[in-house]
C-alpha cells in the first residue's frame, strides 16, 4: 500500500463558501496598505481636503489606451511644485473628484511641503483601459506604437508636465512592492523630467527570489492567497477590480494546503482554469524565456535619474528585489547617484509604522520615522526642489543585533571578509574547517505527508511573524538538522551576502533544502520583549532563511534529477544580511527539507511538480556531509 493512501481517506471536501472572504482579502490588503503609507490620521485627512484640489483624468498613451489618473494639486498657486508619481495595480481609490485620500505621498511630509501628488491605475487594472500583464516585460527595441511600463510612464509624465498647472518641470516616482516594480521601470528610457526615483521593496524577479518563487521553489501560501484575487479576470474597467471569490473554511493553513493535495488540485478544484496568472505559473515551472523577460535587472543600464532603493531585512515578500535592483544599477556605473537603504522592517514597514520592534525583537529606535524624515524626504527635496544635499551615504544600513544605523560607501562594505561557517559532527558549528571524523554526515527522513511547518502558529494567511519568530519549534523536530557554535567570546558582525553550500545525498531523485542562519540568545537574556510575559532566554532569531530546489542546482532553466545515494553539491544564494551576533550568544544553522505551506511540498521525485499526482510523493532520507572534502557550510561576510 502506498504510504499516501491513509492521507487520501482523510481528505476533507473543500467547501469553499463565501462566508469568510476576509481571509483572502487580507493577503491583498497587505500590498495595498504598503502602497498607501501610514494609517488614517484625522489631522492629515483634514489637511489634505483643505489644502489640495483633486482632479481625475484619463491620460492617453501612444497606442491610444487611456490610463485613469488621480491628481492632487496644492490649492496655493504662489509657487511651482514638483510632481510625485505612484503607478499601482492596487487601485488609486477613492474614486470621484469629491473623494480624497486621507494622506498623500510617500509620507505627509511631502503634502505639507507642497508637492503635486499623482496616482495612476496601471494598464488593465481598476479604472484604466487596456489589458493587464503582471510584471510586464521591458521591450528594449521598440517600434513607434510598442508599449511597456516604461513607455506608459514616459507618456504619463509627458502629459503631466504639459497639462498640470504650476508644476516646476521635475518629477519623482516611488512605490512599494508591485508599485516598486513600476518605479524601477520608470528609470528605463526615463523621461528627461524624471529626476529621482525610489523603488521600495520592488518586485524584481518572481522566479528567483520575490513573492512567487525562491531559487525555483514555489511559494505556495502567499501565491495562492494573492492570486486568488489578483489573477482573477476583469471584464471591464471597474473601481471594484477583481474581488476574491472563495474562502478557506478553516483557520489552519497547514491543514488546508495538506488537504488540498498536489498543486494541480488548486486549478481543478478552485480556479477552474480561469486565473490567468496562476495558469502562467503552472505552465512555466522552470526559469525559461517567460520569466527571464520579466526581470528589469539586465536592462538597468544608462540610468539617469537619482535612484534610492529601499528594503526591509524582515520583508516576507520582497527582500530579493531591493538588493538585486541596487546591485544591477551599480554594476553599470549609473550616471546619477544610486543609493541603498535597508532597515529592520517587514514589507512596507518603513511607510506605515514606527519601526521600533517586530514581535519579540526590539530595535531601540523609531527607525521608520527616521527613514521618512532624515533619508526619504531630504532625498526627493534635493533633486526636485534644489534643497540642500542631505549627503546620504551609498548604503544606509540598519544593523540588527547591535541596533545601529551604519553608513557605507559601498555595499557590501569593504571591511567585510568572506568566511565559512562549517558543519561538524555532533551538531557543532564553527569557522574552522572540519578535520577527519568517523561520522562524516548527518541524516534525516523527510516525509511529504508530515512536512516541517513554517510557523508554530495556527494561521490561515502567511503574515510576517515567521520572519522573526522563535525557531525552537523547528529545532526539536527529527527532520531538522541543527548545528550550533560555542558561546561567542566576542561580537561577530556580518554584512553582505549569505550563501549556503551543502554537500548532500538522497534516496530520492529531487529534494528541497531549507537553510536558516540563526542567532541564539543566552539563557540569561533580559526579558525585554514588547510582548509582555515572554521569556527571551534561549530565543532563536532567524537572521536569514532560504530554500533551494535541488533539481535546479546547476541550472534554473534545465532541471536535473539527483542520483540516489550520490553526494551532490547544492549551493545557493540566501540573500544579504547585516547583523551582530553579540558576545554571549551562539550561531546556529538549521537544515530541513520542507517549509510548509510557505513553500509547496517537493515530491522528492524528479517530476514536473505542477503536474504531480499523489502517487509521485515519497519519503526520502537525506544526508548532509561535513568531511574535509565535502565540507558543508554557510558562507558569510564578517566585518573585521
Amino acid at each position: 500500500m502506498h504510504f499516501f493512501t491513509h492521507q487520501q481517506t482523510r481528505r476533507k471536501s473543500l467547501h469553499l463558501t463565501l462566508g469568510v472572504l476576509l481571509c483572502l482579502f487580507l493577503a491583498l490588503t497587505t500590498h495595498r496598505v504598503a502602497a498607501q503609507g501610514p494609517g488614517v490620521n484625522k489631522e492629515d485627512s483634514i489637511y489634505v481636503r483643505e489644502n489640495y484640489t483633486k482632479i481625475e483624468r484619463m491620460i492617453p498613451m501612444r497606442d491610444g489606451v487611456k490610463l485613469f489618473t488621480a491628481i492632487y494639486m496644492p490649492r496655493s498657486t504662489s509657487q511651482k511644485y514638483p510632481i510625485m508619481l505612484d503607478r499601482t495595480p492596487y487601485s488609486v481609490a477613492p474614486y470621484g473628484e469629491d473623494k480624497y485620500k486621507t494622506s498623500l505621498g510617500p509620507s505627509m511630509l511631502f503634502a505639507r511641503d507642497g508637492y503635486i501628488i499623482v496616482y495612476q491605475d496601471v494598464r488593465g487594472r481598476y479604472m484604466s483601459e487596456g489589458d493587464f500583464v503582471a510584471v510586464k516585460p521591458y521591450m528594449p527595441n521598440k517600434k513607434k506604437t510598442d508599449v511597456d511600463e516604461s513607455t506608459d510612464t514616459y507618456d504619463t509624465i509627458d502629459w503631466l508636465i504639459k497639462n498640470i498647472p504650476n508644476n516646476n518641470g521635475r518629477v519623482g516616482t516611488w512605490g512599494i512592492s508591485a508599485p516598486g516594480f513600476y518605479t524601477t521601470m520608470t528609470t528605463l528610457d526615463a523621461h528627461p523630467a524624471l529626476k529621482a526615483a525610489s523603488p521600495q521593496a520592488p518586485v524584481t524577479d518572481w522566479y528567483m527570489g520575490d513573492d512567487r518563487h525562491h531559487n525555483g521553489a514555489f511559494f505556495l501560501m502567499g501565491t495562492f492567497a494573492f492570486l486568488s484575487s489578483y489573477g482573477a479576470p476583469r471584464p471591464e474597467p471597474s473601481p471594484k477590480g477583481s474581488p476574491p471569490f472563495m474562502a478557506y473554511g478553516t483557520p489552519n493553513a497547514y491543514e488546508f494546503y495538506l488537504n488540498l493535495g498536489p498543486i494541480k488540485n488548486a486549478n481543478e478544484q478552485i480556479f477552474k482554469g480561469k486565473n490567468a496568472i496562476w495558469n502562467e505559473m503552472m505552465e512555466h515551472g522552470n526559469y525559461d524565456d517567460f520569466w527571464q523577460a520579466r526581470t528589469p535587472v539586465p536592462h538597468l543600464k544608462n540610468i539617469k535619474p537619482a535612484v534610492m532603493t529601499v528594503g526591509g531585512w524582515f520583508d516576507q515578500e520582497d527582500l530579493y528585489g531591493p538588493l538585486k535592483t541596487y546591485a544591477g544599477i551599480e554594476r553599470n556605473n549609473p550616471k546619477s547617484p544610486n543609493l541603498l537603504v535597508m532597515g529592520p522592517w517587514i514589507h512596507g514597514g518603513w511607510a506605515r509604522s514606527t519601526g521600533e520592534a517586530l514581535g519579540n525583537i526590539r530595535f531601540d529606535a523609531k527607525t521608520a520615522p527616521f527613514f521618512r524624515e532624515t533619508i526619504e524626504f531630504p532625498f526627493f527635496n534635493h533633486y526636485l526642489k534644489d534643497k540642500p544635499d542631505p549627503q546620504l551615504p551609498k548604503a544606509y544600513i540598519f544593523e540588527t543585533g547591535s541596533n545601529q544605523w551604519k553608513k557605507y560607501d559601498q555595499w557590501p562594505p569593504k571591511a567585510a571578509e568572506e568566511k565559512k561557517l562549517y558543519f561538524h559532527p555532533n551538531g557543532k558549528l564553527s569557522f574552522d574547517k572540519p578535520s577527519a571524523a568517523s561520522t562524516a554526515f548527518s541524516e534525516y527522513l523527510s516525509d511529504p505527508n508530515k512536512p516541517v511547518p513554517f510557523t508554530s502558529e495556527i494561521r490561515i494567511t502567511r503574515g510576517s511573524d515567521f520572519m522573526y519568530e522563535d525557531q525552537r519549534f523547528a529545532a526539536t523536530r527529527p527532520d531538522v538538522l541543527v548545528f550550533e557554535s560555542d558561546t561567542l567570546t566576542e561580537d561577530v558582525t556580518i554584512s553582505g551576502n549569505v550563501m549556503a553550500d551543502l554537500f548532500v545525498s538522497t534516496t530520492g531523485t529531487d529534494a528541497d533544502f531549507v537553510v536558516k542562519l540563526i542567532d541564539v540568545y543566552p539563557d540569561n537574556a533580559p526579558n525585554n520583549s514588547p510582548i509582555a510575559g515572554t521569556k527571551m532566554g534561549g530565543f532563536q532569531l532567524m537572521v536569514r532563511g532560504e530554500v533551494m530546489r535541488a533539481k535546479y542546482r546547476n541550472s534554473f532553466s534545465k532541471p536535473e534529477a539527483m542520483k540516489p545515494g550520490e553526494v551532490t553539491e547544492v549551493k545557493f544564494d540566501m540573500q544579504d544580511a547585516a547583523h551582530t551576533f553579540k558576545k554571549g550568544h551562539k550561531l546556529m544553522v538549521q537544515v530541513q527539507s520542507s517549509w510548509f505551506p510557505l513553500v509547496d511540498r517537493n515530491p522528492q521525485k524528479f517530476v514536473n511538480i505542477y503536474q504531480a499526482t499523489e502517487a509521485d510523493f515519497q519519503k526520502a532520507t537525506h544526508r548532509v556531509y561535513f568531511s574535509p572534502q565535502q565540507a558543508s557550510n554557510v558562507t558569510v561576510r564578517v566585518v573585521k
